[in-house]
């Protein structure tokens, strides 16, 4: 019997049991509501540990995969629970979604938070059963942990359907001219 901090997953390839690279977070944290789901779950595996080449293609890893199930795992077991979940799924299809990511790395010189942001938030949509392009806003954050390492992330409904202030129209319409001619492209102003 596994104890609180084991996590057993099964994989696709035997019919044994794998232990998953980074141990369950003691009170792992879940909270649905219609228009957000908040987990705590295990760091990613690295970026170097997420993929392997395979005859020349970049393939995700063993490990990757198995994190991947893992997730999909724990937002079943959580959606089961929630008297939320149907409300909370249409809400998410529907809307432009913010994801939150804290990472409480064992050693903040190790890991950037960007290594761990592509694998968890294609395995939150995809546990989700969501296409990832509904992210239009991201936030990491980076905290060290020596003894619960652990990824708490959340994923919600963007504040607002408003441009964004910071990014004025104005903006918008300088970024989208292009030169008008190919010599212009590199040229000091």
């Amino acid at each position: 019997m596994p104890t609180e901090r084991e996590l057993l997953i099964p994989t696709q390839s035997t019919p044994n049991r794998r232990t998953l690279p980074s141990p369950l977070p003691t009170g792992t944290g879940l909270r649905i509501t219609i228009d957000s789901i908040t987990l705590t779950l295990p760091v990613p595996p690295s970026v170097n540990h997420q993929y392997a080449t395979v005859n020349g293609r970049r393939l995700l890893s063993a490990k990757g995969r198995t994190y991947k199930h893992f997730v999909g795992q724990q937002i079943l077991v959580a959606l089961a629970q929630s008297p939320h979940r149907a409300t909370l799924r249409q809400t998410l299809q529907q809307a432009r979604l913010s994801l939150s990511i804290h990472f409480f790395f064992a050693s903040a010189l190790r890991r950037d938070t960007d290594g761990g942001l592509k694998i968890a938030q294609d395995a939150l949509c995809e546990g989700l059963g969501l296409n990832d392009n509904r992210v239009v806003e991201t936030h990491l954050y980076k905290h060290q942990d020596r003894d619960n390492p652990r990824m708490e992330i959340q994923l919600s409904v963007a504040s607002s359907s408003e441009p964004d202030p910071l990014f004025p129209a104005s903006l918008k319409a300088q970024v989208a001219v292009s030169p008008s001619s190919p010599s212009d492209y590199g040229r000091s102003r």
